[in-house]
């Protein structure tokens, strides 16, 4: 039953790696947003730019585990 669950989070296709990618980044402005609330001036704008940094690294590391070949 355990495993049957586990493949629900497994990204099969490129499509649900795009998607899951989209939603990491919706994320990352919300929380820039929030940050630029919190912290008015340079460091929240500073702030706000590594938030989609970190969503371009781990959009990058998702779509490189799939083949070339596919």
């Amino acid at each position: 039953m355990l495993r049957r669950i586990s493949r629900l989070f497994v990204i099969k296709s490129k499509f649900e790696a795009f998607l899951v990618i989209y939603g990491l980044g919706n994320g990352a402005v919300e929380r820039g947003l929030h940050y630029l609330q919190q912290y008015p001036g340079y460091g929240g704008w500073l702030l706000f730019a590594v938030c989609p940094v970190a969503v371009f690294m781990a959009g990058a590391k998702i779509l490189d585990s799939f083949d070339v070949a596919e």
